[in-house]
């Protein structure tokens, strides 16, 4: 049984459905490096460091997770850190055309990774990272999708911008 997982993302924010998938994660590997990347084709609302630190008061209470940050080909990040399993989530049938797109480069890339596709809680199966932004941008309550910290910051970030 591989021990070690990469579950890599923009997570932007991080929401109670990547949580989901973190815990779902970790109850099959020993270890679960959650890997933020920088993601600049969408342009993300919170820095790399702010996700990381959302990321880590949001898994605090799990053992077994790492976070981390990549800026450089996934392959290259998962052989860095000797690892060849990758974690995804499959929300809605919509996501299934994107993950296999890029399952199928990163195996063409580096024959030794596997892509492994977790679905969230029924609860959680709607919720991404750029509905909580655009709800948030209207002031609407976040508690059902992030940590209430995650939707201060964001009260904040959207604050700050509108001024």
């Amino acid at each position: 049984m591989t021990k070690r997982a990469v579950y890599p993302g923009t997570f932007d924010p991080v929401t109670y459905g990547h949580i989901d998938l973190i815990k779902r994660a970790r109850r099959i590997f020993n270890e679960v490096i959650v890997a933020v990347a920088p993601n600049t084709n969408k342009a993300p609302l919170f820095s790399v460091e702010e996700r990381m630190d959302f990321l880590r008061r949001a898994t605090r209470h799990i053992p077994g997770v790492v976070v981390d940050q990549f800026d450089s080909l996934l392959v290259d990040y998962l052989a860095r850190r000797k690892c060849t399993v990758v974690i995804r989530g499959l929300r809605m049938l919509s996501d299934l055309e994107y993950e296999f797109q890029m399952a199928f480069t990163n195996r063409k890339l580096s024959d030794k990774i596997e892509t492994i596709y977790l679905i969230p809680s029924e609860s959680h199966a709607y919720v991404s990272s750029s509905l909580v932004r655009e709800v948030g941008l209207f002031g609407a309550d976040l508690s059902p999708f992030v940590p209430s910290f995650v939707a201060k910051a964001l009260r904040q970030k959207v604050s700050k911008n509108n001024k």
